[in-house]
């Protein structure tokens, strides 16, 4: 798999932690820039929207795919 991240000048911890804020929990955009701001990141709701239509497909099926491999696992 290649490096999701690879065209973004941002840390990948930071676009992960943002995109896998907004999956998981009802946020709009400008709520998610607000809780980042909170921690010191300082984004604009533009650069979370690229973010979420980039990478939040891959995160969702990531995620997707952790759960069924745990209900496998017992």
């Amino acid at each position: 798999m290649r490096n999701p991240f690879r065209y973004f000048n941002s840390l990948p911890e930071v676009i992960r932690l943002t995109v896998m804020m907004y999956i998981r929990y009802p946020l709009s955009l400008r709520q998610d820039e607000e809780l980042l701001f909170e921690r010191g990141v300082d984004i604009c709701q533009e650069t979370v929207r690229l973010w979420w239509n980039r990478l939040g497909p891959i995160f969702a099926a990531m995620k997707a795919m952790e759960i069924v491999e745990r209900q496998a696992c017992g």
